[in-house]
């Protein structure tokens, strides 16, 4: 039996809860998990999450993204959680998804600001946004990196969507869900500001922006 069992079942049992929640949607998104101080566990690449086997998920080094263990590609967004989890010693959760109200505010080139108390403490105080650059290429990679700041856990991913870090795989959860409905309040009022809107499409809107039920 692998000694990554637990970790690997970690991160299945993370796509499922996430997938249920509808953060997560065919193969879109991904999962990491660290190991240890010189590894950490990723889903792989294009995978059906209710699918995914302990022997689908990829154990890779941290420095050099080479495979440990796994029988399959790891996710192309691997670069990017091992640079999360290398800034980030003390985290070791890293949860990348394309949930649908936040990754609607990454189309409009801003942060998501955080004002509750709750999701400053967990996040920082605000959702920062990452200039765009193609999905898992090395020029993402680099673009998030120069990003990253020691008191935000949360980035918007130009385009494309969102990632969070936390101490544990059920805190980096409940964060997603925090990003959510930050987005959600950020965009409502952005729709209460137009000027000119009809009353119609702005209830409409109104509506098209409510958090997905957690």
């Amino acid at each position: 039996m692998s000694n990554f069992s637990a970790h690997k079942q970690q991160v299945i049992d993370a796509c499922l809860q996430l997938a249920e929640s509808g953060f997560l949607a065919g193969t879109g998104g991904n999962v990491a998990l660290r190991v240890d101080s010189e590894l950490f566990a990723v889903t792989p690449s294009g995978a059906d999450y209710y699918a995914m086997r302990a022997d689908d998920i990829c154990i890779l080094r941290l420095d050099t993204l080479e495979k440990v263990e796994g029988e399959l590609k790891p996710s192309v967004e691997s670069g990017m959680h091992a640079a999360m989890l290398r800034f980030k010693k003390t985290m070791w959760a890293s949860v990348h998804t394309h949930q649908p109200l936040a990754s609607a505010v990454a189309l409009l080139n801003v942060d998501i600001p955080l004002t509750g108390e709750e999701d400053r403490c967990a996040l920082g105080d605000k959702v920062a946004i990452v200039p765009y650059a193609p999905s898992g290429t090395g020029m993402l990679v680099k673009a998030f990196a120069r990003r990253l700041q020691d008191d935000l856990q949360a980035y918007l991913l130009k385009n494309h969507g969102v990632i969070c870090c936390a101490p544990t795989m059920s805190d980096a959860i409940a964060n997603v869900s925090r990003i959510e409905r930050a987005a959600a309040a950020f965009l409502r009022q952005r729709i209460a500001a137009s000027v000119g809107l009809p009353a119609t499409v702005r209830n409409l809107a109104m509506r098209a922006v409510e958090p997905l039920p957690i």
